[in-house]
């Protein structure tokens, strides 16, 4: 399987393989529950086993999509807040994207594991490390939020590999992994009063039923 379309076929970022955008609830990280549209693209090479979007990994799913028309779809809702996620969206060239999006105003979040080059211009960038597939150095330094997966006690190391790397001002998560959440969630919380540094994010969408 594929885990990217070629760039010619989008066209330079013109096009991207939409799997869905919509209007919500930000439901994890700094964010949560912040009113947010949310644009979703398909592609993805580092295939974490408990991914809760697997659907979005093959890209091929997904014919390439106008930006603009989702853009007109996005500036259309009453939230002037963007997240552009996946899916690993930094498999493509998101310069366009970016640029249009800005060019109504609107606030831009990125949601990656920041395993591929940047592209594209962002308010706030939230890094999701992946064992599988460790972030690019170059990630560090434009993470704004640190959140990190937690599925066993062995990921707290991982935790702190990765915080060693970001600048001074980057926020620091721990979020349960969704199928592990009454496992871990007593180790995470007695994690974060011994290590303050680090907040603990949980899915509350999940909690409110919606995507």
């Amino acid at each position: 399987m594929s885990s990217i379309i070629n760039n010619d076929i989008l066209q330079g970022g013109a096009l991207l393989p939409l799997v869905e955008d919509f209007y919500t609830i930000q439901g994890e990280g700094f964010h949560t529950g912040k009113p947010a549209y949310f644009i979703r693209l398909g592609g993805c090479d580092v295939g974490c086993k408990w991914c809760d979007a697997k659907y979005t990994w093959n890209p091929k799913l997904y014919p390439p999509t106008n930006i603009e028309v989702v853009v007109e779809r996005a500036v259309a809702c009453k939230a002037q807040s963007i997240v552009i996620t996946g899916g690993e969206p930094l498999l493509y060239p998101l310069e366009c994207l970016t640029e249009q999006l800005k060019a109504r105003g609107l606030q831009i979040f990125l949601e990656t594991s920041g395993s591929h080059p940047f592209s594209g211009t962002f308010d706030w960038v939230c890094l999701s490390p992946k064992r599988k597939q460790a972030p690019l150095e170059e990630a560090y330094g434009k993470a704004d939020e640190l959140k990190v997966i937690i599925e066993t006690d062995e990921d707290f190391e991982w935790a702190e590999q990765n915080a060693a790397k970001v600048g001074e001002k980057c926020l620091l998560y721990l979020q349960p992994e969704w199928s592990q959440s009454e496992k871990m969630i007593g180790a995470i919380v007695e994690y974060a009063k011994n290590n303050p540094k680090w907040s603990i994010s949980i899915q509350s969408h999940k909690f409110m039923h919606i995507p």
